[in-house]
């Protein structure tokens, strides 16, 4: 559906039996911004007071088995990952058919974890929102989140509509319908390179490379990876969305690694290797740990050098051993890699804050690390050692230097203008 497309078909997902008031009230607002609401019943128990367009029949049948087998296995968990995995089904058929234009979902814990499941069945592009009494929070694991999935949090509306119910249901009703009227779906004529990196305060490469790889014809996309932004990366690569990538801060590894709430999930520098993406890999601030800055450090870092990004998020630096364990984890990650990998080494340093002047200056914990990686890598990756330090100009050349190489054997698909 394009910028101008009248009457949008909005999937509206809930439990029908308990929360009939709210979707009703959800599919008038629905109606009244111009849209067409595609009312879906993911109820087991009970039947809504209202025809759905989609019964729980139909959402049962979609996952291979009936309501009347649901109820008797007597376990709400699997039921709802049942009725979760039928819907799921349904929404993606609803879009392969082109009958729906975006999604918006309802619910508590089960109803939220039914919809990050008809989120994650849709491919980017296609608007989806969640209204949940969880939205937010650190129940929801990143790895479960749809890279452009919106979501509010229901505040006030476990048990029937109020006043501050009916203004948080009409927000996401409106915005669902606005960015299925008026949203442009990813389609650039340009193959589409995948990067990660931080900040330009502590990684700089992006300058250099963005411009350079724009100039060979293609586009790129530059993902910041603080957790959520490296799981949107993985979706992304998971669904062979990138021509190649260049994930030079792998970061989030270590993040996972050490447990902290910044993570992009266990699957962090795993799904390009395995949809056969080319991987230029670079270990851009592998070293740090970042943690939420509003809590106290954890008793592991505490003796640890520290930088307070801000007051969101700050970070600590690994110990030496804690930097080989890290190596050899990238380094079974990448062994699963089915298409080419080069892995480029900046001896000189990994981000702008380990240089001499800087807080988290270790020469100490970069020579385990520059020592450990060396053999921890695997033989199907390439290792390009590079005698500077990642911010360093002779870095991206390096890289380019790679990529290019790569194009002109045909391992990367050609630029276009």
């Amino acid at each position: 559906m394009g910028p101008s497309a009248p009457s949008p078909r909005i999937v509206v997902i809930g439990t029908g039996d308990t929360k009939s008031d709210e979707l009703r009230f959800m599919a008038s607002v629905i109606e009244e911004a111009g849209g067409l609401p595609l009312m879906v019943d993911v109820s087991i128990l009970d039947d809504p007071p209202y025809a759905p367009d989609y019964s729980k029949h139909d959402i049962a049948e979609a996952a291979g088995t009936s309501i009347e087998a649901i109820i008797a296995s007597g376990d709400e968990n699997r039921a709802m990952a049942l009725m979760g995995k039928g819907a799921a089904s349904l929404a993606r058929d609803l879009y392969d058919a082109g009958q729906m234009d975006g999604v918006i979902m309802l619910g508590g814990t089960m109803g939220t974890d039914l919809a990050l499941d008809v989120a994650a069945a849709l491919p980017l592009g296609v608007p989806k929102f969640v209204v949940s009494t969880i939205a937010y929070s650190h129940l929801i694991p990143p790895e479960r989140i749809a890279p452009d999935l919106m979501m509010i949090l229901w505040a006030g509306g476990l048990y029937g509509l109020n006043g501050i119910c009916r203004s948080v249901l009409s927000q996401a009703c409106g915005a669902v319908v606005g960015a299925a009227k008026h949203g442009t779906k990813p389609n650039s004529k340009r193959p589409l390179i995948g990067m990660t990196s931080l900040g330009s305060s502590c990684l700089k490469y992006m300058k250099h490379l963005k411009p350079e790889l724009a100039k060979r014809g293609y586009e790129v996309a530059v993902f910041h990876a603080t957790g959520m932004g490296g799981r949107a990366f993985e979706a992304i690569a998971a669904e062979n969305g990138f021509a190649a990538v260049f994930d030079l801060c792998i970061q989030e590894v270590s993040n996972h690694h050490y447990g902290t709430v910044v993570t992009s999930g266990p699957d962090r520098l795993e799904n390009a290797g395995r949809a056969a993406i080319p991987q230029i890999v670079a270990p851009g601030a592998v070293d740090m740990v970042d943690l939420q800055a509003w809590q106290d450090l954890p008793a592991i870092f505490a003796d640890r050098p520290y930088h307070a990004h801000n007051r969101l998020i700050g970070s600590v630096t690994s110990s030496p051993e804690g930097r080989r364990e890290i190596a050899r984890l990238v380094g079974r990650k990448l062994a699963t890699a089915d298409a080419k990998v080069a892995f480029l080494l900046p001896i000189e340093g990994l981000h702008e804050w380990d240089k001499p002047e800087e807080r988290l200056h270790d020469p100490e914990g970069l020579d385990a690390f520059v020592d450990e990686i060396r053999s921890a890598l695997p033989a199907n990756v390439t290792v390009r050692e590079v005698n500077a330090h990642i911010n360093a100009t002779a870095f991206a050349q390096k890289t380019l230097e790679i990529f290019d190489a790569w194009v002109a054997e045909g391992i990367i698909p050609e630029g276009r203008p």
